[in-house]
């Protein structure tokens, strides 16, 4: 017995030449969904096939002898049922429609793009019929569909559909960012100090209108209303930025040489 562990998917890599000098060995579908069988090459050669579990052997794939030699698997032809759609009572969409109720009863299918094929079955010939698709009962090779969630017969695709890549982290400057900014620059938000109050005084400078020749006495002291100081002292460059204190306003005194006239 020649024993076969390991299968090269439709011969992928191998040069034209060597497949065509290989021998070959025809297997209908009940044993090419299997990992473990027997089978006989075109040689006359007993082969043991032992390959991983889960392993679906395709039409094409070539299988690689514990001896360096090649083995080409070819698809038997089998009794299958081929489903076509009727042109006079239906459209090529029933073939669609018969693809959803026989998958929801987990039958093996063939999909092409004009037919479908299954193993023979009676009961789901007469439901075809009902549907009126044609059925006909034929001797081709087999090969259903693979499942679509994962595909257990090492013909995998190459390539995955990777999700949306995530959104880039924004990058914060701080100690050891190791970026030359090449200037002098806070980057957090400073609040700008309050304004000091102004205090009028002498030699404030100001003309503050008032005409002090007039014959009544009043209070000359300007008083300014307290400005309330904010709720929390602005921060600047991590210190606490001390808030100027209204200085109180100078009364004036009446006396000698003060200028007015007190009569």
């Amino acid at each position: 017995m020649l024993t076969c562990s390991k299968l090269i998917p439709q011969g992928q890599g191998l040069a034209n030449v060597l497949l065509k000098r290989a021998a070959t060995v025809e297997l209908d579908w009940d044993v090419r969904q299997k990992s473990r069988f027997d089978a006989t090459d075109s040689q006359g050669r007993h082969l043991g096939v032992f390959l991983p579990r889960g392993t679906t052997v395709r039409g094409g794939d070539v299988l690689l002898a514990e001896d360096g030699s090649f083995v080409k698997v070819l698809a038997a032809p089998q009794p299958v049922l081929r489903i076509t759609h009727c042109s006079a009572h239906g459209t090529p969409f029933d073939l669609t429609r018969a693809a959803y109720h026989l998958g929801n009863r987990h039958v093996p299918i063939e999909l092409q793009p004009d037919h479908l094929k299954i193993e023979p079955d009676h009961v789901l010939a007469e439901m075809l019929d009902r549907m009126h698709l044609i059925v006909s009962a034929v001797n081709e090779s087999f090969e259903p569909e693979s499942g679509a969630y994962g595909d257990h017969d090492g013909h995998g695709h190459g390539h995955s559909h990777a999700a949306a890549p995530v959104a880039a982290t924004a990058h914060v400057h701080g100690p050891g960012c190791g970026h030359d900014h090449g200037h002098e620059h806070s980057h957090g938000h400073q609040a700008t100090p309050a304004p000091a109050a102004h205090v009028h005084g002498p030699g404030c400078g100001h003309d503050h209108g008032h005409d002090h020749g007039h014959g009544h006495s009043h209070d000359h002291s300007h008083s300014t209303p307290a400005t309330a100081a904010p709720a929390t002292a602005p921060i600047v460059r991590g210190k606490p930025l001390g808030i100027a204190v209204q200085a109180a306003p100078v009364p004036h005194v009446h006396g000698p040489g003060c200028g007015h006239d007190h009569h």
